[in-house]
């Protein structure tokens, strides 16, 4: 009777960083999209702005209210 093989080869360091489309490049890609993500949402919190306010990307809308006679 054979054991079942894992998904995995023990061989294979999935933390290892490896360029082009590999499993390991997306675990990276994953984890710097969760730095990322966390990044922007204390920048949020923080500043009450937008990132794209926060860095000055984007400017303010200026709202002005409109009186009729």
């Amino acid at each position: 009777m054979n054991s079942p093989q894992s998904a995995t080869s023990p061989l294979v360091d999935r933390n290892e960083w490896t360029w082009g489309f590999t499993p390991q490049a997306e675990i990276w890609n994953g984890r710097f999209a969760m730095i990322g993500f966390v990044s922007a949402l204390f920048v949020e919190l923080s500043s009450h702005q937008g990132v794209l306010h926060y860095w000055g990307l984007i400017s303010p809308v200026v709202t002005t209210a409109i009186q009729t006679k």
